[in-house]
């Protein structure tokens, strides 16, 4: 099952490859279109849960409340910092008391664009996602009941909440919570990047060389599993599609999919990560080993696709990478309410 999975990829890939003739512009541009989409300006509506400006702002506030921790000193943004490309730029983040996670942070900017979250895929939605860490003992290391009783113990969320779900007696829920920080979530895009002026008809936006780096990345078949919206993000891949990459990025002992569907085909099987903003959020790869992205194209071309890239083949792919750097959320960090002589105290 597993080589037929890699063999149909292959093919995809030099199916791609046949697709573009080698120095057409309007060729190239079309093909493009073809395998990937700009980035919207606006937020996409997330199924089940209805966006207002309360529940958005609350959910900012949720993003950047670090009494959701145990410690008092752990938020979303510990791991996901918005004004660093929506990762922490470790190899892998710090969680309760000073533990280290399993795996890279992945950034959150685009998230709502992933056909699933996290490496593993173990979250289907972002609501799943923005729950996950809070409970998580590695990571803030709380419970359900404690963020209730938590929030339930700082007065001024009281009526945050009760705006945001006003036809709930009682809004203060885990649910809500989590609810809460997935909308906000959805509203850090990065539109407007170069390659997005050139998906929508500008060619002038890419560099002749980021042009190359394109035809480059469709050519060798890179987009087979980069493409989309994201320019990743909407499968999964076995890492180490032709050759094994090494221990020091493909460790041995994290089987990647396969803990979370306990299915052999799924042994260091990952979600193919978007290659949005890349250039802000190294290091690279689950577990962060690469901190030169000229580097990591060179790792994947060989892995994946059993090709050894040139210095300027490498160039050429890195610029064009640099040209899916958007524009950054501008966010304005909330005013949290005050804790009382009867708020929880910090257990760190």
């Amino acid at each position: 099952m597993q080589s037929k999975r890699i063999g149909l990829l292959l093919s995809l890939c030099g199916l791609l490859s046949l697709a573009v003739p080698a120095g057409a512009q309007d060729d190239l541009l079309e093909t493009a279109r073809s395998l990937f989409e700009p980035i919207p300006t606006e937020a996409p509506a997330i199924e089940g849960i209805e966006a207002t400006p309360e529940r958005v702002e609350l959910g900012k506030m949720m993003y950047f409340e670090p009494r959701l921790s145990e410690s008092h000193a752990i938020n979303c943004s510990s791991c996901h910092i918005v004004g660093m490309g929506g990762v922490d730029v470790q190899e892998t983040s710090i969680g309760h008391r000073w533990q280290r996670g399993p795996r890279n942070a992945p950034t959150v900017l685009n998230a709502v664009f992933n056909t699933a979250q996290f490496w593993d895929g173990r979250a289907k939605d972002l609501e799943e996602q923005a729950g996950g860490p809070l409970v998580n003992p590695i990571e803030m290391g709380t419970t359900e009941q404690h963020v209730v009783e938590q929030l339930n113990g700082i007065p001024g969320y009281a009526d945050v909440f009760k705006k945001a779900f006003p036809e709930q007696a009682s809004p203060i829920t885990f649910t809500n919570v989590r609810d809460a920080i997935a909308l906000f979530e959805a509203t850090l895009l990065t539109p407007n990047s170069p390659f997005d002026r050139y998906l929508k008809g500008d060619q002038d936006a890419l560099t002749a060389e980021q042009q190359e780096g394109l035809q480059l990345f469709v050519d060798n078949g890179c987009a087979a599993c980069h493409n989309g919206v994201n320019v990743g993000g909407g499968m999964y891949a076995p890492f180490g599609v032709v050759e094994n990459p090494g221990a020091e990025f493909l460790p041995p002992d994290d089987k990647g999919r396969f803990q979370v569907t306990k299915t052999v085909d799924d042994e260091y099987v990952f979600k193919v990560p978007t290659l949005r903003n890349i250039a802000l959020t190294p290091p690279y790869f689950h577990t962060g080993k690469s901190w030169d992205l000229r580097q990591a194209v060179a790792v994947m071309g060989a892995s994946q696709l059993g090709i050894e890239l040139t210095d300027d083949e490498i160039d050429k792919i890195t610029a064009f990478m640099h040209a899916l750097t958007g524009e950054q959320p501008q966010i304005v960090y909330p005013i949290l309410p005050p804790s009382v002589a009867t708020t929880p105290r910090p257990r760190p």
